[in-house]
């Protein structure tokens, strides 16, 4: 397989002769508001242009992957860019007929035994920050992938550390596993992805998988930057487990 980081949660998956788009956010910086509650109010989102063209990161996608319908996960961009006719999976009913009422035919709610083309795509849990946050980030899903000729893939998506994503890495022992890693959050309600520390406790958890952390210094909530937790990597000596790809970088695996 190979992915490869576009930016903020927008990655592209190329797994077992299929290509996936997850979590497209495809427009021009500046084109939204600032988040509200939160830094960088002088800076509209997103904060960075994307590394390629819109033409070159939808070319040729099989299928894609919306793990929750919040802006920076799929955004106006997407929506005008993507075919309508495009395979397009959603975490539950909702999301399915909002995407639907934007015009897409194809849409498919995720489940744990969705097969696409030979592919296992299962549906996980997550959980978009700790607390009394919860009630408004809302439903946030996952995913893993399976295939006999594919190393096991988990995509985490907008969760932070906690028990589901323990108990995702027992049951399907992925190889390979991508998380959300900018820290974000608003002045008030803590963390919505995860931090330095969840992602230590990912690598604890399956400390023979190669960590990808995607998310960061794209949106003007992030808290945690790439350099940040580079050095802190370093300082734990995981730095070879764990990667942190720049906008644009791919990886072969």
């Amino acid at each position: 397989m190979n992915i490869q980081q576009i930016r903020n949660a927008t990655i592209v998956v190329n797994y077992a002769g299929k290509k996936f788009l997850i979590d497209p956010m495809l427009a021009k910086k500046g084109a939204y508001p600032p988040s509200p509650n939160a830094p960088r109010q002088d800076q509209n989102n997103p904060l960075v242009e994307l590394p390629t063209s819109i033409d070159t990161i939808i070319e040729g996608i099989d299928a894609v992957i919306v793990t929750h319908l919040h802006y920076d996960h799929w955004d106006e961009a997407a929506i005008k860019a993507l075919p309508k006719d495009i395979k397009l999976f959603t975490q539950n009913e909702e999301d399915a007929i909002e995407i639907r009422n934007a015009g897409f035919r194809n849409v498919e709610v995720l489940q744990e035994d969705t097969v696409f083309d030979g592919i296992q795509i299962i549906k996980t849990k997550g959980e978009h920050g700790r607390g009394e946050i919860l009630k408004l980030a809302g439903l946030v899903c996952g995913v893993a992938f399976k295939h006999a000729n594919e190393k096991t893939l988990y995509v985490a998506g907008d969760t932070v550390w906690y028990d589901a994503v323990q108990e995702v890495i027992d049951t399907h022992k992925p190889e390979i596993i991508v998380v959300n890693a900018g820290d974000n959050q608003f002045f008030e309600g803590g963390s919505l992805v995860m931090g330095k520390d969840d992602v230590y406790e990912v690598y604890k958890a399956a400390p023979n998988a190669k960590i990808i952390t995607v998310h960061m210094e794209a949106v003007n909530h992030w808290g945690l930057s790439r350099e940040e937790l580079k050095n802190f990597l370093t300082n734990k000596d995981i730095a070879s487990s764990v990667l942190v790809p720049d906008d644009g970088e791919t990886y072969e695996l």
